[in-house]
C-alpha cells in the first residue's frame, strides 16, 4: 500500500530527559523518524523536554515544543498544532504512557487525533501484564507462572502459589523500575511496597523465578500486510536475573539450534499478529530453561527500543526509519533499503557475517552506597558496542571501548587460591563478573565449576577460558621471539595491543611497532544488511584481521571527528550533540565526515550522519589505525568530552592533525599551575588555590588555601571525587578514601566562595574574535556541580556591568589560551566581584542547552572555526535583548538507588536534563521542574531544616510565603528558633538522633509534603541522610539547596498556567550579525 493520503501532519512524543533505563536510543529513533516522514512530504510536530538531543534542532521537524511531556501541556499543542496523527512509539516507556493518558483522558477523541505506529489496545495488551498473559494463552504461547496484584494482601495470596524466589514487575515503568527479585518475606514486602508506588497504575506482576534460566530477544518489524521480518536476534551471555540493559548482549544469538530458532521466531511473528502491532517495530522477550529446553515469552515491547538501537547499529537496518514509513501505510516490500544502495526492499531479512559484542557501562563510583549487584532493575548508564568476525574478538574489543582501564580479561583477584570470596564473586552478578570469570579460569577452575555458580551458557565460558588459556600461553614469550603467524592470531582473538604489553612486560607501543615490522595491520569490513551478497557504497565500517579490506578510502579532503565513547555520568548526550554538529558542518563545507565512536545509542553512529562511520573502539591503537588508512586533513578531539582529549597529546606525537585548540592550549587550561600563572598575568580574581601531591602537603597546604576548601584530583570530568572540605580530620579522610594522589596525579585544594552565584559562559573562537554564546546563571549557589545545578538564560540577578565583565574576560582568557573552537569558563560572582574557577577549552555539556537557548548551533560555529571559516564569515543569531527566559534543570538517578545520599555537591550525579522556556523567568523554570518530575505541593506541611549560613533574611521571606500560601511549618530547633524570634510561626520536631518523635518518623506516617533541608559538614550531611533517603523513598519533594526552592516558590504564580511556544517562535524575534 502506498503511504496515506487522508493524514498530512503527525505529532511525535519524545522521550524527555536522559534516565537510567531510557537513554539517546530514543534521540537517534526519534530523530531518524522525524527525518523519514519529512522526506515523504508530511508536517512533523515534535514534543520533548531534552534540549540535549538532536531531535529538538529546529530544523529536525517542523515545529519543535520543548515542553514538559504530559498529557495536559500535549493537549495545548494538539489544539494549536492540530495534528492528524500521534505517533508514540518513537518516545519509549514515556512515548506509550502519554499517549495511553491522552486516549483515557478522551484528548484524542476530542481533537480528532488518530494513534498511529501502536494503537491503545495493541499498547495496553503488551503493558498489562494480565492481558498479555491471557493473549499468550489464547495462541497457545507458555508465559511464566505469575499473579497480578493491586495491594500487599494480593500479593502475599500469589507468593503462597509461587514460592520464593520471586520477579517482581511493576507495570508501565522504564528499565524495571521498582521491580526486583525477593528471596524472602522482607525482601518481598520492600519491593513489592516500592513497585506499587512506582507503577503508575499502582500494578505490579509476581513472577516464577526464571533464575539462571537464558534469555534472548527478537527485534521484530511487522507491516499492515501481515509481512513480517525478524531483524537480528539478541542473546544474553548473562543468564535470567539481570536486567536486559545491564546484561551483556551477543547479536546474532549464538547458542541457539535451529530448531530453537525457528521456533522463536514463529512465535514473536504470531505475538505480533495477537498484540495488533503491525506498523512498526517491536521487541519480544525469551526465556529458555537450559536443563529442559522449555521456552516462554517474558514479554513485549510495542515500540521501539532501547534493543532496537542495537539491533539498527548491529545490522545496519534502520529500524526507526522503517517504523516511521510503516506507521503511514507502507509496507515492507515497497521501501528500499538505504544500506544496499536501495537494491533490496526492506522485506528483506538482514544477514551478518560477524559477531557483536555489547557491554553495558555502569556509575557505581559516582554512588557509592548503592547496592552494586546486577537484578532486574537497570542500573547502568551507558553501553558500549563491538563489531568483529569472531565472539572472542568483538568481547575484547567491546571491553577495551568501556574505558574502564581494562583493555582485556584483566586480573581482578589478587589471591592465588580459589576462595568463598571469588565463588561469591562468581554468584552474585556484577558490573565486574566477568573479569572474576577470567580469574577463577586462571586458577583451575572448571567451565562445569564456573557454569554452576554463574548460570553462563558453557559455550561462552569456553570462549573465554579459550583466551585466558591463551594469555598464559602469551605471557611465557618474548616479545623478540613471537612471530608472524603467532602475533595475527592474537590478534584474530581481539587482543589489543596494550593487553599484550601487558602480558609481555613490554610497552603499547613497541608491540605497535612490532606489528609494522611484521605488517599486522587490521582491514576494515563493511556492515551491509547482507552479508556482502550485494554490493554497497555506505562507508559503514569496522576493523578486523583479514586479508581483504573494503575500506576503499576516498581521495577527497576530510576530517575525521572523534566520537564520546560510552554515556556516563558527567560525559553523556551532550558530546555526541556536538559531534553531530561537527559532522553536518563539515559535510556542509564540502568536506567528507569521518566519525569514529563505539556508542550504539546515539546518532553519531547512525550510518547517514557522517560520509563515512567507522564502529571502533576510541583508543589510541584503534583511532590510529582509521587515520592511517583515511590521511584525513584534520582530527577534531574537542568535542566527545574527556575520551579523544586523553587521546590527544598522543595522536598529535604519532603525527595526527589535531585541529581547532591544540593539546598544549588544553593542558594550560587544565595544568593548575600554568593557569594560576595566565590568571594572575591577565589580572583577573581566582579563588585561593594549592596543589598536594601527598597527605603532609595538603595539611599544610589548607592553612593557606583556608577552610572550608573544594578539593579534587586533577584531570577530571564530571566533578570524580570531588568533595567541600571544613576541617583536618574531613581532609585526612578524604585523602586516605576518595583518591589515590601521586606527583602525576595531584590534588588541587581550593578555597570555597561560600553563597556565590556560580556562572558558566559558553564561547567560540576563531584564534582572532571571540563570539560569546551565552552566560549561563546557575540557580543553586557555588557548592553544587554545574552539571547537576538549574541554570537560567538569560541571568536575573547578574547586573550589566558584571556580564559585561564576564564577556571580558572570557574573550581575553580565551584569546591567552589561543583558543580555536568552543571554550567553556565557570566564573563565581560574590559581592559583585567576578572569580575565574576552570576554563575548558573544549565541548562543555551546556553546549546544546545554549545552542537551543539562542538558536545559535554552537558547535557548528565551531567546527567551522577550526576548518579555518571565520566567525565573521558566518551567519551568527543575535538578540538585542533576548525575549524569553531559558531553564535548564537536571534529572537524577536517586530512584534507582535508594541507598544514595540525593544531596547535592561537587560531584556530579545527575543523568540527564530538561528545559523550559517563556517569556518570564517564572514561566520557564516552572515548567523545568514540571518537565523534571518533580510534583510540588500547592499546601500542605513543609519541614525546613537549614545549615547556619542559609539563615537569612531569604529564609524569613520564603517561610512568610509558605505561610500565606496555607503551608505549616515544622523545623528543627536551630531553624525553628530562628522563624520564631523573626516572628514566623513554627513547630518543633527532633532530628533522628535526638529521639523520638523524629522527623523521620513524620516523614514514614506521610505527614510531610515538601522538604527544604540543607546542610554542610561530612558530619551534618551523615546525620541528616536519612531525611533525604526517606523522602526519596516516599516520593516527597525535597530540596537541598535554599535558592532553588527560593526559586521554586518565586514561580508559584505560573502552576497553573501552561503555555505552549514552538522553539522557532522565540528565534523570529532575532536578527543576524
Amino acid at each position: 500500500m502506498p503511504k496515506r493520503k487522508d493524514i498530512s501532519s503527525v505529532l511525535i512524543i519524545g522521550a524527555g530527559p536522559i534516565v537510567i533505563g531510557q537513554a539517546c536510543e530514543f534521540d537517534y529513533s526519534g530523530t531518524q523518524a522525524c527525518k523519514a516522514l519529512k522526506e515523504e512530504g508530511y508536517r512533523v510536530i515534535l514534543v520533548n523536554s531534552n534540549p540535549a538531543t538532536i531531535m529538538t534542532d529546529p530544523d529536525i521537524a517542523d515545529s519543535i515544543y520543548i515542553e514538559p511531556i504530559n498529557w495536559q501541556t500535549i493537549e495545548k499543542i494538539i489544539e494549536r498544532e492540530k495534528p492528524d496523527a500521534i505517533l508514540a512509539t518513537m518516545g519509549g516507556q514515556t512515548g506509550l504512557n502519554t499517549a495511553l493518558d491522552l486516549s483515557t483522558n478522551g484528548i484524542l477523541e476530542k481533537h480528532n487525533v488518530e494513534m498511529i505506529g501502536a494503537t491503545k489496545k495493541s499498547i495496553d495488551t503488551a503493558e498489562d501484564r494480565e492481558l498479555f498473559k491471557i493473549a499468550m494463552k489464547e495462541i497457545n504461547i507458555e508465559v511464566a507462572k505469575s499473579g497480578l496484584v493491586h495491594n500487599l494482601d494480593q500479593a502475599f495470596e500469589v507468593i503462597n502459589k509461587i514460592n520464593y524466589p520471586v520477579i517482581i514487575r511493576p507495570s508501565f515503568t522504564l528499565g524495571g523500575t521498582g521491580g526486583g527479585i525477593a528471596y524472602n518475606e522482607d525482601e518481598f514486602i520492600t519491593i513489592v511496597k516500592r513497585g506499587l508506588e512506582l507503577s503508575p497504575t499502582n500494578e505490579i506482576l509476581l513472577e516464577e523465578s526464571l533464575l539462571g534460566w537464558k534469555e534472548f530477544e527478537m527485534e521484530v518489524v511487522r507491516d499492515n500486510q501481515d509481512n513480517a521480518i525478524i531483524v537480528c536476534s539478541i542473546e544474553n551471555v548473562d543468564p535470567m536475573g539481570i536486567h536486559t540493559g545491564d546484561s551483556i548482549t551477543v547479536a546474532p544469538a549464538q547458542t541457539l539450534t535451529d530448531k530453537e530458532y525457528q521456533r522463536m521466531r514463529d512465535q514473536s511473528i504470531a505475538i505480533l499478529r495477537k498484540i495488533g502491532v503491525d506498523t512498526g517495530g517491536s521487541n519480544v522477550q525469551f526465556a529458555i530453561n537450559p536443563s529442559d529446553g522449555r521456552m516462554i515469552v517474558i514479554e513485549m515491547n510495542p515500540r521501539v527500543s532501547r534493543s532496537s538501537a542495537l539491533a539498527s547499529k548491529a545490522t545496519g537496518f534502520p529500524i526507526a526509519k522503517i517504523a516511521a514509513k510503516l506507521a503511514i501505510g507502507f509496507t515492507l516490500d515497497e521501501l528500499k533499503n538505504d544500506i544496499t544502495d536501495r537494491q533490496t526492499p526492506a522485506s528483506f531479512e538482514p544477514t551478518i557475517d560477524y559477531v557483536v559484542t555489547k557491554i553495558p557501562r555502569f556509575a557505581f563510583k559516582k554512588f557509592p552506597q548503592a547496592d552494586p549487584n546486577l537484578t532486574t532493575q537497570m542500573k547502568s548508564v551507558g553501553e558500549v558496542m563491538a563489531i568483529g568476525r569472531t565472539f572472542q574478538e568483538s568481547l575484547q574489543k567491546a571491553i577495551r571501548s568501556l574505558e574502564t582501564n581494562h583493555y582485556g580479561l584483566t586480573n581482578l583477584y589478587k589471591d592465588k587460591s580459589v576462595t568463598n570470596n571469588l565463588r561469591k564473586k562468581l554468584i552474585t552478578p556484577s558490573a565486574e563478573r566477568l573479569f572474576y570469570i577470567g580469574d577463577a579460569f586462571r586458577l583451575g577452575l572448571s567451565i562445569s565449576e564456573v557454569n554452576h555458580m554463574t548460570h553462563i551458557d558453557p559455550w561462552f565460558l569456553e570462549q573465554i577460558k579459550d583466551l585466558i588459556d591463551t594469555e598464559i600461553n602469551i605471557s611465557r614469550l618474548n616479545i623478540e621471539n613471537i612471530d608472524s603467524e603467532t602475533l595475527l592470531t592474537l590478534k584474530k582473538k581481539g587482543f589489543s595491543d596494550i593487553r599484550l604489553a601487558e602480558l609481555l612486560h613490554s610497552d603499547e607501543l613497541t608491540i605497535r611497532a612490532k606489528r609494522k615490522v611484521l605488517k599486522i595491520k587490521p582491514v576494515f569490513k563493511r556492515v551491509d544488511t547482507c552479508a556482502a551478497e550485494f554490493e554497497t557504497s555506505t562507508a559503514y565500517l569496522y576493523s578486523t584481521y583479514e586479508d581483504e579490506c573494503e575500506s576503499r578510502p576516498t581521495n577527497k579532503r576530510k576530517i575525521l571527528i572523534l566520537g564520546g565513547g560510552p554515556n556516563r555520568i558527567g560525559q553523556g548526550i551532550e558530546f555526541d550533540y556536538c559531534c553531530v554538529h561537527a559532522s553536518f558542518a563539515i559535510s556542509e563545507c564540502g568536506y567528507e565526515s569521518i566519525m569514529i565512536n563505539c556508542n550504539p545509542e546515539t546518532v553519531s553512529t547512525d550510518y547517514d550522519t557522517s560520509d563515512r562511520l567507522y564502529f571502533d573502539p576510541l583508543t589510541f591503537e584503534d583511532v590510529m589505525e582509521i587515520i592511517e588508512i583515511e590521511q584525513p586533513e584534520g582530527v577534531i578531539v574537542q568535542f566527545g568530552g574527556q575520551t579523544p582529549l586523553k587521546l590527544a597529546k598522543r595522536l598529535l606525537d604519532a603525527g595526527a592533525p589535531i585541529i581547532g585548540t591544540l593539546p598544549d592550549s588544553i593542558d594550560t587550561a587544565e595544568d593548575r599551575e600554568q593557569f594560576k600563572d595566565l590568571v594572575t598575568t591577565l589580572g583577573y580574581l581566582q579563588p585561593y588555590n594549592e596543589v598536594a601531591s601527598n597527605l603532609d602537603e595538603a595539611l599544610q597546604k589548607a592553612k593557606k588555601v583556608r577552610y572550608p576548601m573544594v578539593v579534587r584530583p586533577s584531570y577530571v570530568l564530571g566533578g570524580r571525587a570531588m568533595e567541600i572540605i571544613y576541617n583536618d580530620e574531613e581532609l585526612k579522610k578524604y585523602m586516605h578514601e576518595a583518591v589515590r594522589v601521586s606527583n602525576e596525579a595531584p590534588v588541587l585544594l581550593d578555597h570555597f566562595l561560600d553563597k556565590a552565584i556560580e556562572v558558566d559562559v559558553d564561547a567560540v573562537s576563531d584564534g582572532k574574535e571571540v563570539f560569546i554564546g551565552g552566560i549561563m546563571e546557575h540557580i543553586e549557589q557555588a557548592g553544587v556541580h554545574s552539571g547537576d545545578s538549574s541554570c537560567v538564560i538569560p541571568p536575573i540577578k547578574l547586573s550589566q556591568k558584571i556580564q559585561n565583565t564576564l564577556k571580558d574576560q572570557m574573550i581575553n582568557l580565551a584569546k591567552s589560551l589561543n583558543v580555536v573552537g568552543l571554550v567553556n569558563a565557570q566564573f563565581a560572582v560574590r559581592k559583585n566581584k567576578v572569580f575565574i574557577i576552570e576554563v575548558n577549552p573544549r565541548a562543555s555539556r551546556t553546549v546544546p542547552f545554549v545552542s537551543k537557548a539562542t538558536g545559535n548551533q554552537l558547535a557548528k560555529i565551531a567546527a567551522k572555526t577550526m576548518i579555518g571559516i571565520p566567525l565573521n564569515d558566518q551567519e551568527i543569531k543575535t538578540s538585542t535583548p533576548m525575549k524569553f527566559f531559558s531553564v535548564k534543570s537536571p534529572v537524577f538517578p536517586f530512584n534507582k538507588f535508594p541507598d544514595t545520599d540525593p544531596i547535592l555537591g561537587p560531584e556530579m550525579k545527575s543523568t540527564g536534563e530538561v528545559m523550559g522556556t517563556g517569556r518570564t523567568f517564572g514561566e520557564a523554570y516552572m515548567k523545568a521542574q514540571n518537565a523534571t518530575g518533580i510534583t510540588i505541593p500547592q499546601s500542605g506541611s513543609v519541614f525546613i531544616s537549614v545549615r547556619d549560613p542559609d539563615k537569612t533574611v531569604n529564609l524569613l521571606r520564603l517561610a512568610e510565603f509558605l505561610i500565606r500560601k496555607e503551608f505549616e511549618i515544622i523545623a528543627t530547633d536551630g531553624t525553628n528558633r530562628f522563624l520564631n524570634d523573626n516572628n514566623i510561626q513554627s513547630s518543633h520536631i527532633n532530628k533522628v538522633h535526638e529521639g523520638k518523635p523524629h522527623i523521620v518518623g513524620l516523614i514514614r506516617k506521610e505527614l510531610i509534603d515538601l522538604i527544604i533541608n540543607t546542610t554542610e559538614g561530612k558530619q551534618s550531611i551523615e546525620e541528616s541522610l536519612s531525611i533525604r533517603a526517606e523522602a526519596v523513598i516516599r516520593n516527597v519533594t525535597y530540596y537541598t539547596s535554599l535558592e532553588a526552592a527560593v526559586a521554586t516558590m518565586n514561580s508559584f504564580d505560573y502552576f497553573n498556567i501552561m503555555n505552549v511556544t514552538k522553539i522557532q517562535d522565540y528565534y523570529k524575534v532575532e536578527v543576524h550579525r
